[in-house]
């Protein structure tokens, strides 16, 4: 694991543990990535609750209860369902902060309106309405995905530093 990565890990069991708050994952594009570098610091099992890989959309629904109205909607890519994501790895964990992510790492599936390095992020916090941002990323599918992971815990210490 390289240094930056390393060094998010840390960060965030830093900030986990001193708030004493569980974290859970949700994650598709990026396939348990970001629950590998969470767990990457020993003793994460006091602080990390559980990761969800729900690549396709059955999964969505059945493991995270994100309703199929909104993958109609807005699709698997959308802060939408990256939303109904971060709130039911909540809802089906013991977490009290989650973070979710939803993307096209390509290097196919694009669209025009939802190119290939569209990436969805969703954080919530129990009781708490859940935030999501877009953002687009360059470069090859293993460039796209550890983006969305630095971008996704870079996010997750900015929700923790304001709780």
């Amino acid at each position: 694991m390289d240094s930056e990565l390393l060094a998010l890990s840390e960060s965030v069991a830093a900030a986990c543990r001193q708030r004493q708050l569980l974290l859970a994952t949700a994650e598709s594009c990026t396939g348990g990535w970001a629950a590998q570098v969470i767990t990457h610091t020993a003793g994460s099992s006091a602080w990390f609750e559980r990761g969800f890989v729900t690549y396709s959309n059955p999964a969505k629904v059945e493991l995270l209860g994100v309703r199929q109205e909104t993958l109609d909607r807005h699709g698997a890519v959308s802060p939408e369902t990256a939303a109904e994501m971060a709130a039911g790895a909540l809802k089906n964990s013991k977490a009290m902060i989650s973070l979710a992510i939803t993307g096209i790492a390509g290097p196919t599936g694009g669209s025009p309106g939802k190119p290939v390095g569209t990436v969805c992020f969703a954080w919530c916090r129990v009781g708490e309405t859940a935030v999501a941002e877009t953002a687009v990323f360059a470069g090859d599918r293993e460039a796209v995905r550890r983006q969305a992971v630095l971008h996704a815990l870079r996010g997750l210490l900015v929700r923790l530093d304001a709780a």
